[in-house]
């Protein structure tokens, strides 16, 4: 992964993450905590993602899939908080 890959995951974490926490009425963790729950998020909707055949491409379909998988982490974060 070059520098640019980097950059721009953590940019497309960063804006899934705030998406998120709005989409969640207020549950973000701030800009930090945001990045880092739309990375986890990320993860997590490319899991789901996976299991349902669904393949998202390019920037918007990773913004879209890291939301998803952003906004299913906080929900499960709030379950247990």
């Amino acid at each position: 992964m070059d520098v640019t890959s980097l950059v721009l995951w953590l940019v497309i974490g960063a804006i899934a993450g705030f998406i998120a926490g709005n989409v969640m009425k207020g549950r973000g963790f701030g800009v930090v905590g945001n990045i880092v729950v739309g990375i986890i998020g990320a993860l997590v909707g490319g899991f789901v993602f996976g299991l349902l055949g669904i393949h998202a491409g390019g920037i918007i379909g990773s913004l879209v899939l890291a939301t998803v998988g952003a906004v299913i982490l906080l929900f499960l974060v709030g379950m247990f908080t």
